[in-house]
């Protein structure tokens, strides 16, 4: 199911035309990429952010290499290829995650969630001059319009005064991480194998990770608790390899502007899942600001 990395130009899918299986896809990266945040704050308390992160990368790449090779995908990538998929790898998950993680500590999952969900503005503004990508009005509407949704949200939680502004820089700093991976890879096209791509990153990013994190966190810190066993196995499992092969595989069959026009889906699920697992309270705005959002994306991804 998961194609070759290639350098020919992917087809825009767009969610009108999109088969039965893209459907399924786009579903089921939605819905364990809104829930890592709440898995991730059943294990920070027992562990620090980067030996977290850094842990759970090396195994999930382990593993994915694992079953690429067992598969017989794996395909040893050239010099050039392997530089691209390292420098990814730090940003599509060693910044992103390290700096989000670290804000996650102060501020809450589902806040974490909202603020990621601003990704797909940035990242349309930049796909226009970097990756020649249209930006026609109606696509600027929706974007809009997202953005408007999470505002609202972002208004809520803030006026409240349960979110803390470190925190949420840290998440924001971590957002910015992600843009430049996301229209970095629609434009670098790395070649070779999703799986063994998607385990070199995870690789690339738990080495870097790891020195930082042995440096400034300590070992003593770690509990080895259910709820931590829990949360980093399926951050390992589901997210770091079921998810991020998800995305990248969208990546390759989306533009860089529609598959990150998904993450505006982030805000109402990550609210879900913060109230259902955490029971971190949703507000009338909260609710109110899912209206736009959801118009917004219909806008973006149908063309």
């Amino acid at each position: 199911m998961m194609a070759a990395m290639t350098d020919r130009t992917m087809t825009t899918t767009t969610l009108r035309g999109s088969s039965a299986g893209d459907l399924v896809l786009i579903a089921l990266f939605c819905l364990i990429w809104s829930s890592a945040f709440a898995a991730a704050k059943f294990a920070l308390p027992y562990c620090p952010p980067l030996l977290l992160l850094s842990s759970r990368f090396i195994v999930a790449g382990g593993l994915l290499l694992g079953l690429a090779v067992t598969a017989g995908r794996f395909r040893r990538p050239d010099g050039a290829t392997l530089a691209k998929l390292i420098l990814l790898g730090g940003l599509n998950s060693a910044l992103y995650l390290g700096l989000s993680f670290s804000g996650m500590q102060t501020v809450s999952s589902a806040f974490t969630a909202v603020l990621i969900s601003s990704n797909p503005l940035l990242t349309a503004l930049l796909a226009a001059p970097l990756l020649g990508e249209k930006m026609t009005p109606q696509k600027l509407g929706g974007l809009l319009l997202g953005m408007a949704g999470v505002a609202i949200v972002l208004r809520s939680r803030l006026a409240a005064g349960t979110e803390d502004w470190h925190g949420t820089l840290l998440v924001l700093a971590g957002l910015l991480s992600l843009v430049a991976g996301t229209v970095l890879f629609k434009k670098l096209k790395p070649e070779g194998d999703l799986w063994t791509g998607t385990a070199i990153q995870s690789l690339g990013a738990g080495l870097m990770l790891a020195p930082v994190a042995l440096a400034t966190e300590s070992l003593g810190d770690v509990s080895l608790t259910p709820s931590l066993v829990g949360g980093w196995l399926y951050l390992v499992i589901p997210v770091s390899i079921g998810a991020y092969l998800l995305w990248f595989r969208l990546l390759q069959k989306k533009t860089a502007t529609e598959a990150t026009a998904l993450h505006f889906l982030m805000p109402p699920l990550g609210l879900l899942f913060g109230w259902l697992v955490f029971r971190e309270p949703v507000s009338l705005l909260d609710l109110l600001g899912i209206v736009p959002i959801a118009i917004g994306i219909a806008m973006v991804t149908r063309g």
